[in-house]
């Protein structure tokens, strides 16, 4: 049993009848959801029973860009974290993501009632407790955007809608 690459996360399971690779689709959306005061964030059903697919139920939640929150199954925390070591083009940079994940971050898992614990370095930093966030799929991590980040990140996307969809479609977007 064990994940394998591929378009999405993919999981050996075994079944009564031999073994049977499941594919794991994330949310598409954005979710929005509250931090309650003690950091926990219970998740939209559509990423709960998205994590729950996961055969290791570890997530480690961080924040690389010391703004946006992101909650990855350990399994793409894993090839991140690969990721971020061979990086040769740019270390500092990547050592510098790598030192902000590893100063803001904490492994957990999701409790029975689909919460996730934030740590309080990272909440009080991205200013999230006992607030409203925003949640939305990206790499099979989970993003997680306070209020004002959010609003900012709509006003961006406002900026040339039709040019940049011309622009990737060119590119081959369907």
């Amino acid at each position: 049993m064990g994940c394998v690459a591929g378009t999405g996360q993919k999981v050996k399971k075994m079944a009564e009848d031999g073994v049977q690779t499941l594919e794991i689709k994330p949310p598409r959306g954005v979710h929005d959801a509250h931090m309650d005061d003690r950091g926990r964030v219970k998740v939209p059903a559509a990423f709960k029973e998205y994590l729950e697919q996961f055969t290791d139920k570890k997530l480690f939640v961080t924040s690389m860009d010391r703004r946006i929150a992101q909650v990855y199954p350990i399994t793409y925390w894993e090839k991140t974290e690969k990721f971020l070591e061979e990086f040769s083009e740019d270390p500092e940079a990547a050592e510098r993501l790598a030192f902000n994940a590893a100063d803001l971050g904490t492994e957990t898992e999701m409790d029975s009632q689909g919460r996730v614990l934030f740590s309080p370095k990272l909440r009080r930093e991205l200013d999230m407790e006992n607030k409203p966030v925003h949640l939305y799929n990206f790499g099979g991590h989970i993003e997680v955007l306070n209020d004002a980040l959010y609003e900012l990140k709509k006003r961006e996307s406002m900026v040339d809608p039709v040019a940049d969809k011309a622009k990737l479609r060119k590119a081959g977007m369907k």
